[in-house]
């Protein structure tokens, strides 16, 4: 298998370009020494040809450093990984710890889908800087099932439908003959270990592993006897769910999600059965999935959720007349 880093790429590219500008620049002084009244256009194209290639030579130049993050391994499969978010207080330093933990890995294209019916700024610049492979999607959530500010988590499903959406994307733009990889469902509000992801890379069809601090309890896990899934460590709806684990807790070969065009998740599912509707509809029985993380002892993963930002005291600035926190600082 050939590494090359973003570096030896830009390098190639350099060179291919130092070689085709030496081409041009023969043709046009044979062009300059031959050219008569019949070929004035010819020395204004091939001007031209060569004011673009010295243009694209010093982009690869000022970026070399910047592209060279961005690592690519040839032949190593793509770690498709689809994330809601929508806008609150939290939700720039959510999205930034996520990407300094992408930016750990190689062959990442990470699906970033809004609750919202337009592009916010704060989403679109910072996936322009972030310098990972990213696509930016929309897709909202119905004002009958989406949670309130004050509502609790569990109360309605989140990021059904821009999973969804980001499925969607994965079937209208890949191609199984060509694309080849595994789909991973990282929420923004969770904390993950880089090595999760290097265990993920070979799924061959669902890929297994605990979830630490999730379910009120140290961890949820898939329960292992002679290197199988035999049921589930986890209280809520122990034995009712089919694959009783949280979203967290699982990844699925790209080739899988391709094959199966209608499978996805449920809006209406009952409560901590989005899981099992969606490995279901993928055709997933118990003998398929794939225990990883050391058969399923070490926890990768950590369901945290960040503290929702109390801002009361904005308000208590303004009335004892201090001037608040500017607008227009992006948190």
């Amino acid at each position: 298998m050939a590494h090359f880093s973003g570096r030896d790429l830009i390098y190639v590219l350099m060179l291919c370009s130092a070689v085709w500008f030496l081409i041009m620049f023969v043709q046009l002084e044979s062009c300059r020494g031959g050219i008569n009244d019949h070929q004035p256009s010819s020395l204004v194209t091939y001007r031209k040809a060569l004011a673009a290639k010295e243009k694209e030579i010093k982009y690869l130049r000022e970026h070399a450093d910047s592209l060279n993050r961005r690592q690519h391994v040839v032949g190593l499969p793509t770690i498709y990984i689809i994330t809601p978010t929508y806008t609150r207080p939290v939700q720039k330093a959510e999205l930034t710890r996520l990407s300094t933990v992408f930016h750990s890995i190689s062959n990442v294209h990470w699906i970033v889908v809004e609750d919202s019916d337009v592009k916010s700024n704060l989403v679109v610049d910072f996936l322009k800087d972030c310098e990972l492979n990213t696509t930016h999607l929309l897709s909202v959530t119905p004002p009958d099932v989406k949670l309130r500010e004050k509502d609790p988590n569990w109360l309605k499903p989140r990021g059904v439908l821009q999973r969804n959406t980001g499925l969607a994307w994965l079937r209208s733009n890949l191609n199984a003959d060509f694309n080849h990889g595994v789909v991973y469902f990282a929420d923004d509000d969770n904390t993950y270990s880089v090595k999760l992801f290097a265990e993920m890379r070979d799924t061959k069809k669902v890929s297994v592993w605990p979830v630490g601090l999730v379910g009120k309890l140290r961890y949820e896990s898939p329960l292992i006897e002679a290197g199988k899934v035999i049921g589930w460590h986890t209280y809520w709806f122990r034995n009712e769910r089919p694959f009783a684990m949280d979203m967290a807790g699982f990844a699925v070969n790209l080739h899988v999600i391709l094959e199966n065009s209608l499978a996805k998740f449920d809006i209406n599912a009952k409560r901590g059965f989005q899981e099992s509707v969606f490995l279901q509809a993928l055709g997933i029985t118990l003998e398929d999935l794939e225990p990883k993380a050391s058969m399923c002892t070490k926890v990768l993963v950590w369901h945290t959720r960040t503290e929702p930002a109390n801002l009361s005291n904005e308000e208590k600035m303004e009335m004892k007349g201090y001037k608040k926190s500017d607008s227009h600082v992006e948190v």
